[in-house]
């Protein structure tokens, strides 16, 4: 890192403080900013302090002299998520290899032979000796292609408490509605809320995997080079010291995503609230809400902004069958067929949908819903065309 980049960790560090809203009452909606990427409202000058040493580094062009690579898939944070904002999504796919067992059910993520992010790219050093990108694993039995997440609003998501996301579990169909979300797991048995398949924890685990699949950056949390398709680097093809990226930098990045506010509703004009709200009626009809859960309320945090928040997420954040249509890898805890359900919120800014993003429209997404949600996608199908126009009217407002 150079002394720029240094300089602004250290300003978010001196800056950071703890201030806990012990009277904050219960239950409080989340304040949303004005526009998307912005913090959120009312933030402490220390919090805003870190937001912008963050979001410098988000939108900082890496260079191979500085750890770039060797293998990697863009330079910077902000392109893959820069629509429609830095923190929003983009049109770039991530692609993930695994060989799965389907007699015993187990799940190789193949990551020692470069299963776990597939890189498109690679500096000049790699090229000179004769490596322009890496392939995908030969033993690999499946293949998956993943679009960038939205990032508005994760520290509300992070805030969370387990136990809230837990107590909608149902793994056996104990209540026989065909919907059996569980939660998905790290490699040592923490709650995973973060990523497709539901692998992270935390924001600063996931800030973190990013750095180094998408962009060869090392971390403190994790020091390694990863090597390309499981040979070693090339002498002389990664001439930064690891860890590339300070334990400063890596809390700079956290704290930006983390007080990144999430996308409000959209606006809706009273000859429209009509159909809108029964469209919103449909969602819970339909049995949408099953799954996309449209608020659950964050725990007591030290910053205001996500101290117990109603968060209008419209997701559980677990894992759910969708069926043989839409599987492709598996995960840590995550069956080939099994995602994290979707978050809803910002549904309208989005131009592809689904997890890969397949679909174009989102009638075509609810169409390819299969496994648990199946008799959702059916009890759609079978309304009429005006009823389905109100669904996705109300979605259009998300």
């Amino acid at each position: 890192m150079d002394h720029n980049a240094r300089t602004n960790g250290a300003i978010a560090v001196a800056f950071a403080v703890a201030v806990f809203a012990c009277a904050a009452p219960p239950d409080r909606p989340a304040e949303s900013g004005s526009e998307p990427g912005a913090p959120f409202p009312g933030l402490e000058s220390a919090d805003l302090v870190r937001f912008a040493s963050g979001k410098a580094l988000f939108d900082r062009v890496f260079t191979p002299a500085e750890g770039l690579g060797p293998a990697f898939n863009e330079n910077q944070c902000s392109a893959c998520h820069t629509d429609p904002a830095s923190g929003g999504t983009g049109e770039q796919r991530v692609l993930k290899a695994t060989r799965f067992d389907s007699v015993s059910g187990t799940c190789d993520r193949l990551e020692q032979a470069g299963g776990l992010n597939v890189r498109s790219q690679a500096t000049p050093a790699l090229k000179a000796a004769g490596i322009t990108r890496e392939t995908v694993p030969r033993e690999a039995t499946a293949r998956g292609r993943f679009s960038p997440p939205f990032l508005f609003g994760a520290g509300l998501v992070e805030a969370i408490p387990d136990s809230v996301i837990l107590s909608r579990e149902d793994s056996a169909d104990r209540d026989g509605d065909g919907i059996s979300g569980r939660a998905g797991r790290t490699a040592d048995g923490r709650l995973a809320r973060f990523g497709r398949k539901a692998e992270f924890a935390t924001l600063v685990e996931f800030i973190s995997g990013a750095l180094r699949l998408e962009m060869g950056l090392t971390s403190p949390l994790e020091p390694v080079e990863a090597r390309v398709n499981g040979r070693p680097l090339p002498r002389g093809t990664d001439p930064a010291r690891d860890p590339e990226v300070d334990s400063t930098s890596l809390n700079a990045l956290r704290d930006y995503v983390r007080l990144l506010a999430p996308l409000p509703p959209e606006g809706v004009s009273e000859d429209a609230r009509d159909s809108v709200d029964q469209g919103r009626r449909l969602f819970h009809a339909l049995r949408c809400a099953s799954c996309h859960v449209p608020a659950m309320v964050t725990g007591p945090s030290a910053v205001s902004a996500l101290d117990r928040r109603s968060v209008s997420l419209y997701s559980d954040l677990l894992l759910h069958d969708m069926g043989g249509g839409l599987a492709d890898i598996c995960g840590l805890t995550a069956q080939p067929s099994e995602v994290r359900t979707e978050p809803l919120a910002g549904l309208r800014y989005r131009e592809a949908f689904l997890h890969d993003g397949r679909a174009h429209t989102v009638g075509d997404a609810i169409h390819q819903h299969g496994g648990e949600a199946r008799r959702a996608r059916e009890a759609f199908t079978l309304r009429g065309a005006s009823e389905q126009v109100l669904l996705l009217r109300f979605l259009e407002t998300l």
